[in-house]
């Protein structure tokens, strides 16, 4: 009784939302509760108050589910990231606007950070990394064109591959925000801010350049 009750709420949360940003939501909330693999297509559409054809029709299945929250997510990621490119002049200051853009906008949208955090490059039973879609490339793509721009300018260290470089800045970024993440969801040895993470973040940068 309390499920059907809470499925109802649910659908009641948004009565104008259209059936397809329903599902949307309420794939968010559950595989932020849940997690992916113990959500089914089913109580998906329950909790969003339709049913699991409609779910078909709009997403393909729960993996088309999970790969439309990364792309939303990045749509609006993607005007924060044209705004920070265009407010300052150098590669370096750029690279810190991009790492500060991501902090605060998973820090701001808690559901958001769990999924992409503890779902997004997990390895599906058919094999596909479901977070490689074009919001993610187009941000791999910018910080490779920014750290090129630092080697052009004499900034960057040599011998330095340009995409091993920018694995390293990517990854860091999301290991702190995961371990972070999981000292907020468990007694996991991560105590610390967005402020040490941006300090972090740029010991990390500092250690690719030209002094």
């Amino acid at each position: 009784m309390a499920g059907k009750a809470r499925s109802a709420r649910s659908a009641k949360e948004r009565p104008e939302a259209s059936s397809h940003d329903r599902i949307l939501q309420a794939a968010r909330r559950s595989f932020a509760t849940d997690g992916y693999e113990n959500t089914t297509t089913s109580a998906i559409s329950r909790r969003a108050g339709t049913s699991e054809s409609q779910l078909i029709k709009h997403f393909g299945s729960k993996e088309g589910l999970l790969a439309a929250i990364f792309d939303e997510a990045w749509q609006r990621l993607e005007v924060g990231l044209r705004q920070a490119l265009e407010r300052f002049d150098t590669p370096l200051d750029k690279l810190r606007a991009v790492s500060d853009l991501m902090i605060g906008a998973l820090a701001a949208d808690a559901e958001l950070r769990t999924i992409m955090l503890l779902e997004g490059r997990r390895i599906r039973r058919h094999g596909h990394m479901v977070l490689l879609t074009g919001g993610f490339l187009q941000m791999v793509a910018i910080v490779d064109r920014l750290l090129a721009e630092l080697r052009r300018g004499g900034r960057l260290r040599e011998g330095l591959h340009l995409q091993a470089a920018r694995s390293a800045l990517i990854g860091a970024l999301e290991g702190m925000l995961r371990d972070h993440l999981l000292a907020e969801r468990g007694d996991y040895p991560a105590r610390y801010g967005d402020g040490e993470m941006r300090a972090a973040f740029q010991a990390v940068l500092d250690g690719f350049l030209v002094r």
